[in-house]
C-alpha cells in the first residue's frame, strides 16, 4: 500500500494532524520524539486488537524509554459504559499516572471513545492519541472529539468533547479485520459521500467490488477523504452546535435500533447502514428530497453488503429510543435528511409523523427495493 498523507483539522491551539502511513505502526520512535511523550503511557486496547498489535506496541514504547502500562478491555459496545472508565482510572491511579501521562486508544471506535472520556476526565484532562485498527475508526470515529460511553437508556449519553493530539492511521491494520466489521465500516464512508460530496458517492458505487477486497489505493481514498470531510466539518463547529450536526445522518434511526437490540443484534455499522436508507425514506415522506436518492443510496447500502430493512419493533418503541438519543430539541427528534446526493438539511420531526411513516413501511425481509410511492 502506497498510501502517505496528512488530513490537518484546524482548531486554533486544540489542532492536530491525522497521519496516515502504511506501516506507521512500526515506526513510532519520530512520532514519539516530536510529540515529546514521556512518562507513563496507557495503552488502552480490546483482547482482540491486542492478539495483532500490543506487543509490538510495547516494545517500540520501551526502546523509546517510555514507561507503557496495557490496559486490556473486553471486545464490544458492551464494554462502552462507566464501570470500564472507573476500571481504566483505577488502574491509572495505581500506577501512578501524573497530567504529563498520556493515553493511548488502539482499537476502533468503542476503544477509542472510551480512552478519550478517560483522558478527559482523569486529572481534568491528559493528552491521548488515538491509533484506530478499524474502517469505521479509521474513517470517522478517531477524528472529531467526540468521546464518551452508553448509558442503559441510549447510546453515547455519557460523555466529553476532548480532542486527540494526533491521530495515527496505520491501513495495514485493516488487513486483520474481520469482514463483518469491515463491511459495517463502509456505512460511515459511504455516509460521507451523501452529506458532503456527490463525486466520492459516485466513486464508492463504481469502486465497491474494490473496497469489499480491500483493494490498498481504494481503500487510501476511501479512508482520506472521509477524514478530509469530517476535519473540515470539525474544524467548523467543533462543538456540535449547527453544521457538524451532519455527521448524524444514519445515525438517528440507527442509534436507536442499537439500543433497542442492546448492542449485540446489530453493531454500530450494520444499525447505520439501515438508518442510511430509511431516513433518505423519511426525506422522501417529508418531500425532502426525491424517491430517486432513496433508490441510489439503498442501491449502494446493499451494494456494500450492509443491512437495509427496519427490525420488526413498532413504531413507538423505535421513537421512544429515539427521544433517549442526544439529538432531541424541545422533545421533537432533529433529524438530518438527504435533499440530493452530496448535500442534506436539518428539520426536526414528531411523533406522530414518524407514526404515519412507519405504517408506510411494507412488512417485508431485506433486499427487497422500497420502490413504493410517497403516501401524503
Amino acid at each position: 500500500m502506497t498510501l502517505s498523507s496528512t488530513v490537518s483539522v484546524s482548531l486554533g491551539e486544540r489542532s492536530y494532524k491525522i497521519l496516515i502511513q502504511a506501516g506507521l505502526l512500526s515506526r513510532l520512535k519520530g512520532r514519539l520524539s516530536e510529540l515529546a511523550v514521556k512518562g507513563k503511557v496507557g495503552v488502552v486496547t480490546d483482547r482482540h486488537v491486542a492478539r495483532y498489535y500490543l506487543s509490538g506496541m510495547l516494545r517500540q514504547l520501551k526502546k523509546c524509554g517510555v514507561d507503557a502500562v496495557p490496559i486490556v478491555l473486553p471486545p464490544g459496545e458492551r464494554s462502552k459504559k462507566l464501570d470500564t472508565i472507573t476500571h481504566i482510572l483505577d488502574v491509572m491511579a495505581r500506577h501512578r499516572f501524573e497530567r504529563s501521562s498520556s493515553l493511548f486508544a488502539l482499537g476502533g471506535g468503542v476503544v477509542g471513545d472510551i480512552t478519550g472520556f478517560a483522558a478527559a476526565i482523569y486529572q481534568r484532562g491528559i493528552p491521548f492519541i488515538q491509533i484506530p485498527t478499524t474502517l469505521i475508526a479509521q474513517s470517522d470515529s478517531s477524528v472529531g472529539g467526540k468521546t464518551g460511553v452508553d448509558h442503559r437508556l441510549g447510546k453515547n449519553l455519557i460523555g466529553a468533547f476532548y480532542q486527540p493530539k494526533e491521530v495515527w492511521i496505520d491501513p495495514l491494520t485493516l488487513r486483520t479485520l474481520p469482514m463483518r466489521e469491515w463491511v459495517a465500516g463502509l456505512a460511515e464512508v459511504i455516509k460521507y459521500g451523501i452529506i458532503a460530496d456527490e463525486e466520492f458517492f459516485s466513486y464508492l458505487q463504481r469502486e465497491m467490488p474494490g473496497l469489499l477486497k480491500r483493494k490498498p489505493d481504494i481503500v487510501a481514498v476511501a479512508v482520506k477523504r472521509s477524514c478530509e470531510i469530517k476535519a473540515q466539518v470539525v474544524a467548523a463547529d467543533e462543538r456540535e452546535s449547527d453544521r457538524r450536526r451532519i455527521l448524524n445522518y444514519g445515525h438517528t434511526i440507527g442509534h436507536a435500533l442499537e439500543t433497542l437490540g442492546r448492542y449485540e443484534s446489530l453493531i454500530h455499522g450494520e444499525a447505520v447502514g439501515i438508518g442510511l436508507v430509511q431516513e433518505a425514506d423519511v426525506a422522501c415522506f417529508l418531500g425532502a428530497c426525491d424517491r430517486s436518492v432513496v433508490q441510489r443510496i439503498q442501491a449502494i447500502v446493499q451494494a456494500a453488503g450492509l443491512p437495509d430493512r427496519m427490525p420488526q419493533w413498532t413504531a413507538a418503541k423505535i421513537w421512544k429510543a429515539m427521544l433517549h438519543d442526544k439529538k432531541v430539541s424541545g422533545g421533537q427528534v432533529v433529524g438530518v435528511w438527504p435533499e440530493r446526493i452530496g448535500h442534506v438539511g436539518m428539520m426536526p420531526i414528531d411523533e406522530p409523523t414518524f407514526s404515519q411513516w412507519h405504517q408506510t413501511l411494507p412488512t417485508l425481509t431485506s433486499g427487497k427495493s422500497l420502490s413504493r410511492k410517497k403516501t401524503v
